[in-house]
């Protein structure tokens, strides 16, 4: 998505709703069941690993979301790929500002709901938290699912399809069908990617939109323990065009949080995930080949976060432990001791952290050790 095409299209929407719009607080209020909000976000940090120095805006987004109907609702986000991955941008996409999400949401009621359009697959909590939402700031060190491949099988964990969604009790449910890999290993059947995910809430329920996820509430949630499972598969989802092969992908995922008396709250996550992507030695050596791990990996973070202000935020200290085992090659693994410094939940907070170790989101061993620190806002 172009710049100027936006900037057209902000335009023609500013002039037409100006005459009879009341502005408060980002949202548009265009008559009954009829608004719109914006927002944004951005991350940005400076990071040594081993030799290398580097400041880097790791995330800048535009965030629309609008309703027409009472139960009929739109998204529309973008993310300036070029301008999160500069110089090593893997997909070309050269500083332009990309479609993230567009969404038309039909939300019928609570157990049952539909969304068309570009969107989050289902899949586990770090994958469903974004990175704006996770506990730790490198929460991308274990594999990742086909369509955070910067490649042809989707975007940042977005793919375009239909997913159904809803809450049963303390259950809550999200399964769709997307494209999955295109072209490559998939030209011949172009057969769709299932992606599915059920979580069971057994404390309090997570108060979250839809079936997205956070991986703390800064003890604002209550105390929750909430257990999900996910699994997403396709048939001919990786591989190369000559040697193609299934993928198939299960996680278990697990959240605690507890609300302390003295006003602080203890955290601990984890997730383990096994993959199985039938990918010959010949298919591997393919410069076309879309290759996604197999093996096992998983990781634990416990967080603790003080009752008391630190001037104008407050201090959460965690370590995060890391292990990639590949059915073939190499395992790595990652400790990361870090603290965040919580202004406003996740609309505003710091973070430092330290590295040791060689895990990554690949699945294949690269130089970890170093520090970072962060900043990250929302509006």
């Amino acid at each position: 998505m172009k710049r100027p095409f936006l900037a057209c299209v902000a335009l023609v929407v500013a002039a037409f709703l100006a005459p009879q719009a009341a502005l408060a607080g980002g949202t548009i209020e265009v008559g009954e069941d009829h608004s719109v909000t914006f927002g944004a976000g951005l991350r940005s940090a400076f990071t040594s690993i081993e030799d290398s120095n580097d400041f880097s805006v790791q995330s800048v987004r535009l965030y629309v979301n609008g309703q027409i109907h009472e139960k009929v609702k739109f998204t529309f986000n973008t993310e300036c790929i070029g301008c999160v991955f500069g110089e090593q941008d893997p997909i070309g996409a050269g500083g332009e500002i990309d479609v993230l999400d567009a969404i038309a949401q039909f939300e019928l009621s609570p157990e049952f709901n539909i969304w068309l359009g570009r969107m989050l697959t289902p899949a586990d909590r770090i994958e469903l938290n974004g990175p704006y939402y996770g506990l730790s700031w490198n929460q991308y060190t274990v594999p990742l699912l086909p369509s955070d491949q910067l490649g042809n099988a989707g975007l940042l964990g977005r793919d375009d399809g239909v997913t159904v969604w809803g809450t049963l009790g303390k259950v809550q449910y999200a399964a769709g069908l997307f494209d999955g890999v295109n072209g490559g290993p998939n030209t011949a059947d172009d057969s769709a990617l299932f992606a599915g995910r059920v979580a069971i809430n057994f404390l309090t329920m997570e108060a979250n939109p839809a079936y997205y996820t956070s991986s703390t509430y800064f003890g604002g949630g209550g105390d929750i323990f909430t257990v999900g499972l996910s699994y997403q598969s396709q048939a001919n989802g990786t591989g190369s065009l000559s040697e193609p092969g299934d993928f198939s992908a299960l996680i278990v995922d697990a959240l605690f949080e507890k609300p302390l008396a003295s006003g602080g709250a203890i955290t601990l996550e984890g997730e383990y995930k096994t993959f199985d992507a039938a990918v010959t030695a010949t298919a591997a050596m393919d410069p076309t080949c879309f290759c996604l791990f197999d093996g096992e990996s998983y990781f634990v973070t416990a967080a603790y976060l003080f009752a008391g202000q630190a001037g104008i935020g407050r201090l959460q200290p965690y370590v995060r432990q890391t292990s990639n085992e590949p059915t073939a090659g190499e395992s790595s693994s990652l400790t990361e001791f870090g603290v965040n410094y919580i202004i406003n939940g996740h609309n505003a907070r710091l973070n430092f952290n330290v590295t040791s170790g060689d895990a990554h989101l690949s699945g294949t061993p690269v130089d970890g050790d170093g520090f970072s620190f962060g900043v990250q806002v929302q509006i």
